[in-house]
């Protein structure tokens, strides 16, 4: 009976958590197509959980949709650091995030809608690609690879440049989202103060094998 007792609390626990992962699940689903003024009763069906277990986790649809966004931007930014370890050059690291980055938006459509339907919000953010983004380039001012005037006002071009690539691959199924994100990648590191050859090379080199991966 002690034994029991002391599962019970681990199996309640777990069942929460999968029933908060569905309700955040199905709030991306719906945050992916933009549709925002979506019932709480559509989220709960949606979820297959009931409308009491939505205010055992959130108090609003608002809430959850913060929390669905959140987890979006954590999942990315992890892959982001499992993909990038063990670079030492800033200006490759950056490179190699901005370059996954943009071959993601076709390999993760939904992921990549929900980040790109929050992107002025998110461009700012303390997850996700921006602190990443924001992190490389003053690693890269110190050690002397990049050369811009003011990190902050860098970042701005950083996250237009990434949004406006996202959107334009999902516009424009006909592109080769491989050729384009590099073509975008090496001219962002010459605005970074990179040397046009130095850019170029960066964004020939190989990237770790997206196949099978799911932030």
């Amino acid at each position: 009976m002690d034994q029991q007792l002391r599962h019970a609390p681990n199996r309640l626990e777990r069942r929460k958590a999968r029933t908060r992962s569905a309700l955040v699940r199905a709030a991306q689903t719906f945050l992916a197509a933009g549709k925002l003024n979506v019932p709480i009763l559509e989220l709960t069906q949606a979820a297959d959980v009931g409308m009491g277990s939505f205010y055992n986790h959130f108090d609003s649809r608002e809430q959850l949709f913060q929390a669905a966004v959140e987890d979006a931007l954590d999942r990315y930014g992890a892959l982001l650091d499992e993909l990038t370890v063990g670079l030492d050059d800033p200006a490759h690291v950056f490179a190699q995030s901005f370059r996954l980055t943009g071959r993601l938006h076709r390999r993760t459509p939904e992921l990549s809608k929900v980040l790109l339907n929050n992107g002025l919000a998110l461009a700012g953010s303390d997850r996700g690609l921006a602190p990443r983004a924001r992190r490389d380039i003053e690693d890269g001012l110190r050690a002397g690879r990049f050369r811009v005037r003011e990190p902050e006002l860098a970042m701005v071009i950083v996250a237009g440049a990434a949004l406006c690539l996202g959107q334009l691959l999902h516009d424009h199924p006909e592109r080769d989202d491989a050729a384009a994100t590099d073509q975008v990648t090496e001219d962002v590191l010459r605005m970074l103060g990179l040397a046009p050859d130095q850019a170029h090379e960066i964004c020939q080199r190989p990237l770790p094998d997206l196949d099978g991966l799911r932030p």
